[in-house]
Order: C-alpha cells, then sequence, then structure tokens
C-alpha cells in the first residue's frame, strides 16, 4: 500500500523518485491481500499487479533512503547491511510510531493501518518535496 501511496503522491509533486516495495521475509510473488487491494481500489489506487518481493544488498546498496515500518526492522537491516546506517528510517518516523503489519488480520485493522500509512507518506513527501 506503501509504495502505491508513494507513487501517487510523488507524481501529484512531479517528483521522478523510484519506489520500490521490498519485504525482509516477503511471500516473494505473493500478491497482496484481497484487504489491501479493496482500500486502494476505494481511493482509485490499483494494486492488484503487486508481488512481494525480498529486500536484497544491492537494493539496499542503491537505495538513497530506505522506509521501514517498524523499529526492528530498521534494527535488522543496519545489522545485516551495515552500510545502511543513516538511510533507514520509519514510515512513521515523524510521529514517533511504527505500523504494524496487518497481513492476514480484519478489515478494520486494514484501515487502521493504511491510515498509518497514509499519514507518513504524506509525511515524508511533504520532508522532502516542500
Amino acid at each position: 500500500m506503501a509504495e502505491v501511496l508513494f507513487k501517487k503522491a510523488f507524481a501529484d509533486k512531479q517528483a521522478n523518485c523510484a519506489v520500490i516495495s521490498a519485504g525482509l521475509h516477503a511471500a516473494v510473488g505473493h500478491k497482496a491481500d484481497e484487504k489491501a487491494c479493496q482500500l486502494m481500489t476505494a481511493r482509485g489506487l490499483d494494486l492488484s499487479k503487486h508481488r512481494a518481493c525480498q529486500l536484497n544488498t544491492q537494493m539496499v546498496r542503491h537505495a538513497d533512503l530506505i522506509l521501514v515500518m517498524e523499529s526492528g526492522h530498521k534494527m535488522e537491516i543496519e545489522n545485516q547491511t551495515p552500510y545502511a546506517k543513516g538511510k533507514v528510517f520509519r514510515l512513521g518516523e515523524w510521529g514517533g510510531y511504527d505500523i504494524r503489519d496487518p497481513y492476514l488480520l480484519d478489515l478494520r485493522t486494514f484501515e487502521s493501518v493504511l491510515e498509518q500509512i497514509d499519514h507518513g507518506v504524506n509525511q515524508w513527501v511533504n520532508k522532502l518535496y516542500p
């Protein structure tokens, strides 16, 4: 959901940014949860083509900024790839919050998580492109 929201926000700002979504323990090749697709469709955004992929060292090396959902994700990336330090932050960094993974949870949880993601995306985009 965050990838699609970032791509839309950057397009709205006419910012030329590459956005890639990858997980630390991804079910590689799996589609997005149907509840996530449903919520994004309600916003006029398409998540149907999304497929999970695993974060790798090449992605970390080439990234200017890596946004994670939870503090534990940040620590894991920095421990596995020390050169990532200084470019890994939480999506909820500016609000001081972690965003939990709603995978396999109910629609209400997905809605709540989507609001947190949306808020984090807007904060980051406005910091990067005031």
